[in-house]
């Protein structure tokens, strides 16, 4: 069963049926902040890596079982609830030395496109938006399964993961090292454990 309805492993690439555990996907979801994460990875001083999260997003689904690419996401992040454990690190990230988050409170992603890669692997391209610059970006998905859980509601899971280039975004401050290098990278991996309710 796939996440945005995958084609049956044995049927061929022209062989559109879709069988209708995965027709029964299609829908509206919406995250479950409880149960989701939206994080990152950077690299810090060229020798090991800072992750963070955001504790507070909303996002929505419309997953197509029948037809992936019609399928759609769109989340919406607080960029002052950013957390890497850190009081004074996370305070410079709110700051104008990135992100801004006086004047650009949210950070937004808009999907354009859905792909079903085989098995359980999607791909969605979308419009990131930070600091007020949009820029597309692809997001690889793993699909994790669809269950009810015990209070009623139905779920579908996913991970997944994107890599970007803040100074595309604007977001260049740095310091450089006395052995060489930046502080902090520019390559930034995006990290996404979701689980989203089905709307009633």
């Amino acid at each position: 069963m796939g996440l945005f309805g995958r084609k049956d492993d044995d049927k061929t690439a022209t062989d559109s049926a879709v069988s209708p555990d995965l027709a029964a996907l299609t829908g509206d979801y919406e995250l479950d902040p409880a149960h989701t994460t939206i994080g990152f990875v950077a690299r810090h001083a060229m020798v090991t890596n800072v992750k963070g999260h955001f504790k507070e997003f909303s996002g929505q689904l419309h997953l197509d079982g029948a037809d992936p690419s019609k399928s759609t996401a769109s989340i919406d992040v607080v960029m002052n609830s950013i957390d890497t454990g850190n009081a004074d690190r996370d305070n410079h990230l709110r700051s104008a030395d990135f992100f801004k988050t006086d004047e650009f409170p949210t950070m937004t992603f808009r999907s354009t496109k859905a792909e079903a890669l085989g098995g359980d692997r999607y791909r969605i391209t979308g419009d990131l938006t930070i600091l007020g610059t949009t820029r597309p970006i692809t997001i690889d998905l793993e699909f994790n399964g669809a269950a009810k859980d015990p209070f009623g509601n139905e779920r579908v899971g996913f991970e997944g993961k994107a890599e970007i280039s803040r100074s595309e975004w604007g977001l260049t401050w740095n310091a450089a090292l006395e052995t060489g290098g930046m502080l902090v990278s520019d390559k930034i991996k995006l990290v996404f454990d979701i689980s989203a309710i089905r709307k009633s």
